[in-house]
């Protein structure tokens, strides 16, 4: 970056100080504002016309104690763009009254949220506090899986409480639409998000291999990032394979974002091809959506240390 501190030609000696003054104090400005903090300036950095960002986080808000909710809420009033909401939002059950709890912390940002429903959802008969809170926005009350578009990215919603609506396996009703969504919409980037990761070293619930059949699925539609929650606590996976096996050319990378402040829970033994893993710090993840790439960030409460921070390529339409 160049700045020019300059005069208008015929300008007094009065005239060239006050104007290099106030040059100086605007270069100054600007020098401060390019050295701030790198959380804080990355968090503020808004979308453009060819990146969007998604941010967001599960397993939230517990009306016995908000108190980490409010800490994550607060994080979202410094990053524009979509919230995800990873299911697990309205502790203990789900109910209209534990949504109250939710609409307290994470309220403020509903209008620009696109949720996924939890097992916690389904302690209330067919997530249906769930789907009254949400609206439209949480897409058709019998299935809870849907699909949008984010700047150049595709973004596909999945339901990872297959009984609820009839199964995951190869075939199922959500099988088979999340393969017709995949040819519908031949994106260079598509991004899945919903509650139970295939793929966890969290020590309270670990691999689900029930939701396998979806991922495999995105990975033959050639998806690119796939974010969780369900353990509290953040992981970073490598590229990877439905079986679990390094893969860079075609591999999908996994995120467990259980952080939105019900609480943190320890890990177990990590499994393989775990990168990075954090059971100290609530916090979301913010993803920054580029046409052939992205960036994420981990952004911690305020006062905890733990970050997380990087970018990859889209491997396209193989």
């Amino acid at each position: 970056m160049v700045f020019a501190l300059g005069h208008p030609a015929g300008a007094g000696p009065v005239m060239k100080k006050q104007l290099l003054c106030s040059g100086l104090i605007w270069f100054a400005v600007a020098l401060i504002t390019l050295s701030s903090g790198h959380a804080n300036s990355a968090a503020r950095t808004p979308a453009t016309e060819d990146t969007a960002v998604l941010v967001g986080a599960g397993d939230i808000a517990d009306c016995r104690d908000l108190s980490g909710a409010e800490a994550t809420a607060k994080l979202l009033d410094h990053v524009s763009g979509t919230v995800m909401a990873d299911g697990d939002l309205a502790y203990p059950d789900g109910t209209k009254e534990n949504f109250v709890c939710y609409d307290k912390t994470w309220g403020h940002v509903k209008s620009r949220t696109r949720p996924a429903p939890g097992n916690h959802e389904f302690h209330s008969s067919g997530a249906t506090p769930y789907f009254d809170y949400f609206g439209k926005a949480a897409g058709d009350t019998k299935t809870g899986y849907y699909s949008y578009e984010l700047g150049e990215w595709h973004i596909i919603v999945l339901n990872s409480e297959c009984l609820a609506v009839g199964g995951c396996e190869a075939g199922s009703p959500q099988d088979k639409w999340l393969r017709a969504d995949l040819a519908a919409h031949p994106a260079a980037c598509t991004l899945a998000y919903w509650h139970k990761p295939l793929f966890s070293s969290g020590g309270a619930h670990g691999n689900d291999l029930t939701v396998k059949p979806l991922f495999q699925a995105l990975y033959e539609g050639n998806a690119d990032v796939v974010v969780n929650g369900h353990d509290h606590d953040y992981e970073r996976f490598a590229l990877q394979d439905p079986e679990g096996s390094p893969d860079s050319k075609r591999g999908i990378r996994e995120f467990v974002a259980g952080t939105g402040g019900k609480n943190l829970r320890p890990f177990g033994a990590p499994k393989p091809n775990s990168e990075l893993r954090d059971a100290t710090a609530f916090g979301v993840l913010k993803l920054t959506l580029k046409p052939k790439s992205y960036e994420w960030q981990f952004i911690p409460q305020a006062g905890k240390s733990f970050t997380d921070s990087g970018s990859s390529n889209c491997h396209g339409r193989l």
